[in-house]
């Protein structure tokens, strides 16, 4: 009877590791299953990887920032995330939060490349399907399929690492003004609100709409082009709240944020009275050279050297010290 009662200590509950336990006379292989079962073998040192909860919101006292809760993905399998699909929400700091979780916390995401294959629907949620491609001593891949009705409607490709070896940097950032110089988006929402020379509809969307980021131009009139500009833009933006400290987390909403503005910047050298234009990604490439915040402020100066045969191009430069960078293209 005390021999079983010992044997019920290792049984295997949802997310245990083979081993669970602390009986030294039991090998970590020796699991009998009494049902049919299916189990994923991992390193005591990898179990992290099945906690049930948000990589970045463990901690259930943590007050979650909206950028938290516009990224956060439901559980459906060991590798299927589902997430909700919101208006004007960019999908890639979503399939980089689903990478992330299938990923040791030893390593973080430096690069990625995804492609916005269709528009998808609005009444549909997003399944994303991770693929773990590779998992080395260094390095980590994975593939993110976003799913819905059957259907790939966006891709990504994204390499982790972990953070050792050499550093240098020989691009210099531009002198820009102190973010808390310049207009908040809450100012800016209020003149836009104001300026006769947007329709009424627009006017009342842009004061109502929350923003879960902040964002500080160095020129606000860039909003209402209406005249051709170079195509170039320098700005500051920071989430709004505090985040959580997971590495993860900031790099996920740097990338959610750096689909927000970038396809505005190559229509600038285009611009004129009456332009009626659509838009759309079509892919995007993102590295990231160094530890960041995204709940601190960040300089940003975006780039667009040329556009050709309606499709737009631009890079992005993020921070002083180079945290990131990136390249889109869009239509």
């Amino acid at each position: 009877m005390e021999e079983e009662n010992r044997l019920l200590e290792l049984r295997l509950k949802p997310y245990d590791y083979f081993g669970y336990g602390d009986l030294t006379s039991y090998h970590q292989a020796d699991v009998i299953a009494v049902d049919e079962l299916s189990c994923l073998v991992l390193p005591h040192e990898h179990t992290t990887l099945l906690q049930p909860k948000s990589i970045w919101t463990a901690d259930e006292t943590h007050e979650t920032s909206l950028m938290e809760r516009i990224l956060h993905l439901d559980s459906v399998d060991v590798n299927l995330f589902r997430g909700i699909t919101l208006p004007d929400t960019p999908r890639t700091g979503k399939a980089l939060a689903a990478a992330s979780k299938t990923v040791d916390r030893g390593k973080v995401v430096h690069s990625f490349h995804n492609y916005f294959l269709l528009a998808g629907d609005l009444g549909e949620p997003i399944i994303y399907h991770v693929h773990r491609l590779r998992d080395g001593n260094s390095f980590a891949t994975r593939r993110v399929d976003a799913m819905q009705k059957g259907n790939v409607i966006f891709t990504l490709l994204a390499s982790f690492q972990e953070e050792i070896g050499f550093e240098h940097q020989e691009v210099a950032m531009p002198a820009a003004p102190a973010p808390e110089t310049l207009l908040s988006m809450e100012e800016l929402r209020d003149r836009s609100y104001l300026d006769p020379r947007l329709p009424e509809n627009y006017r009342s969307k842009v004061v109502t709409d929350p923003w879960p980021v902040d964002m500080r131009f160095y020129e606000p009139t860039t909003y209402i082009v209406q005249t051709k500009t170079p195509g170039s833009l320098s700005f500051w933006l920071k989430a709004q709240g505090t985040l959580s400290d997971d590495p993860a987390l900031h790099r996920c909403v740097t990338a959610y944020i750096s689909d927000l503005i970038l396809v505005a910047v190559s229509l600038k050298p285009h611009a004129k009275r009456g332009l009626k234009t659509t838009q759309a990604s079509l892919d995007h490439l993102m590295w990231f050279h160094r530890p960041f915040r995204a709940d601190e402020w960040l300089l940003n100066v975006i780039e667009s050297p040329s556009a050709s045969s309606g499709r737009g191009f631009c890079s992005a430069m993020v921070n002083a010290m180079l945290a990131s960078s990136g390249i889109p293209s869009n239509l």
